[in-house]
């Protein structure tokens, strides 16, 4: 048990006994995650910012507040930060057909025509969350039934990893689809000389770009729907990877009209629009609430739907090594226009051809260590040679614990057990900075973040499973995960001097959980309850 400790910021003199603050949260454990790691027992919060860090009895003779927290010994830590998720289209996924953990493709279809029945109409039908390795046999699916059930409604459902999507006869004719189509970075896939309605990666966008244009209403629908369910989960800062002008427009309006509260780090889509935006020709756009600092790229598509580019053929498709959605001098291109701006470059990168392929793209423009902070999304399968680029270009791996236990079924299927061992490396990538950022990337994955912490502690699913853990040479330990659940993640979005642990002149983002995740059994971690979030000092849940 670290020592409590009082950090020398509550002067004795009598112009600061009795000083008026906001709030005080009193007989607490409190983990500052600050360097130290040190746990106090109360705080001071003023105008948004904790002023005060310390013990009860310096903290309570010293402030008088408005708002007084007795936490009774409940276990504070800073507001969890999510270094990669998708925070407005799980907003969006919530006013569409939940496909997750569907179990074969006849449940998909019930869904969507249950979800039907209750949203009559005649427009698109959006769905989200299918994956096909959970299906018997494991064979994608075609749109045979979509097209009996939906003759005259398009329908697009997305796969969970959200690089493929199958579309009804009606949605592919009015993208104006054919057999035999083909296209750079993506797949029309067909099957007897006629469309199957599967869409892979860059293929989905020339579908999808047909759907309707989403309303100001829209986006306050999604984005405070997934407001409230993040804030419930103790999230208080979320990395949006990958957004349009006009979607961190509607973004910065709801924030301005204070209906989302949500902390964003957001980086631009890498589209035309983008770099010629005033978000990136006037070098960044940052508020009280938002930071928009980046460009995500995509380097390849997933291993589940072996879009991931890798050096040898899929194990399981010979002749197969998946492909990169964009050539390898639209990756130079994009990093010379970056390089000399302040903007993050953050490329997707899953399978270990991709990874190279962007590594050696960031070593060409870094040249040697740096403060750039360019990222990696992902890292999820490497060659043992190209883990020290991270290290010697000082790039900053983007992990999710969670893919590692959502893919360990059939991972291996994939890749082999021999290279399998370069993948979801955490410990191997942590060594290479000394630091490690962690996300969830939702809603490819769920939003708890304490499934993150279980998957990268014990690399176990939500059933225990395995027994022992998945590739535990690759485990986090709890401080790491937590580190990296808070102040890496932030520092990843140079959010470091604001949030990310509870110390002095930082935002007074922090949670109430009922129990200490420093110390519950790893199977009691999914039973924790949060308790209460706050964001700014206020309490948002």
């Amino acid at each position: 048990m670290r020592q409590l400790f009082a950090i020398a910021i509550v002067f004795l003199c009598s112009s600061c006994i009795n000083q008026r603050v906001d709030l005080v949260v009193h007989h607490a454990q409190i983990y500052t995650v600050n360097d130290s790691f040190a746990v106090a027992e109360a705080m001071a919060i003023q105008d948004g910012k904790i002023v005060a860090v310390g013990s009860n009895d310096d903290i309570l003779k010293t402030y008088q507040a408005d708002s007084v927290v007795d936490a009774k010994g409940a276990s504070v830590y800073p507001g969890f930060v999510d270094a990669h998720a998708h925070f407005l289209g799980y907003g969006q996924s919530l006013y569409a057909v939940d496909l997750m953990f569907a179990n074969s493709w006849e449940e998909v279809l019930q869904r969507v025509q249950d979800f039907v029945a209750t949203h009559p109409g005649n427009g698109w039908i959006r769905g989200r969350g299918w994956d096909q390795n959970r299906f018997p046999g494991k064979a994608f699916p075609t749109n045979a039934e979509l097209n009996a059930l939906f003759p005259d409604r398009p329908v697009l459902l997305e796969r969970v990893d959200g690089h493929a999507s199958i579309a009804n006869d009606k949605a592919l004719a009015i993208a104006g689809v054919k057999a035999g189509q083909s296209m750079e970075g993506g797949d029309f896939v067909v099957a007897g000389g006629k469309l199957t309605g599967l869409l892979i990666d860059n293929a989905v966008g020339i579908v999808e770009r047909n759907v309707p244009a989403a309303t100001k209403q829209d986006y306050k629908n999604w984005l405070t729907a997934a407001q409230k369910n993040c804030f419930a989960t103790g999230l208080t800062t979320i990395t949006d990877c990958g957004l349009s002008p006009n979607d961190i427009d509607m973004i910065d309006a709801l924030q301005k009209s204070n209906d989302l509260k949500m902390r964003l780090y957001v980086m631009l889509s890498d589209k035309p629009s983008s770099y010629t935006s005033s978000y990136f020709t006037n070098g960044g756009y940052t508020t009280d609430r938002l930071m928009v600092k980046g460009v995500k790229v995509y380097g390849d598509g997933a291993l589940g739907s072996r879009g991931a580019a890798l050096l040898s053929h899929y194990s399981d498709q010979p002749g197969w090594g998946g492909f990169l959605l964009s050539s390898q001098a639209h990756f130079d291109s994009v990093a010379a226009k970056l390089i000399n701006t302040d903007f993050q470059m953050c490329t997707h990168a899953i399978g270990d051809s991709a990874n190279r392929v962007v590594l050696k793209v960031y070593e060409k423009y870094l040249k040697g260590k740096n403060d750039k902070r360019w990222r990696v999304e992902h890292a999820q399968i490497l060659n043992p040679i190209d883990f020290d680029y991270f290290g010697k270009y000082s790039i900053i791996p983007s992990v999710q614990p969670t893919h590692a236990t959502s893919d360990m079924y059939w991972a291996g299927d994939r890749l082999g057990a021999e290279r399998l061992k370069g993948g979801y490396a955490f410990q191997q990538l942590l060594k290479q900075n000394g630091w490690l950022p962690l996300g969830t990337d939702f809603p490819v994955e769920e939003i708890n973040p304490f499934k993150t912490f279980l998957a990268a502690v014990a690399r176990q699913d939500a059933k225990g499973f395995p027994a022992g853990g998945f590739q535990m040479e690759n485990a986090l330990t709890r401080e790491q995960t937590i580190r990296g659940m808070t102040i890496w993640a932030a520092k990843a979005n140079r959010m470091e001097k604001q949030v990310g642990s509870i110390e002095v002149g930082k935002k007074a983002d922090f949670i109430l959980l009922d129990k200490d995740l420093m110390k519950v059994p790893t199977d009691s971690v999914l039973h924790i309850k949060v308790l209460k979030t706050y964001s700014n000092g206020e309490r948002v849940y």
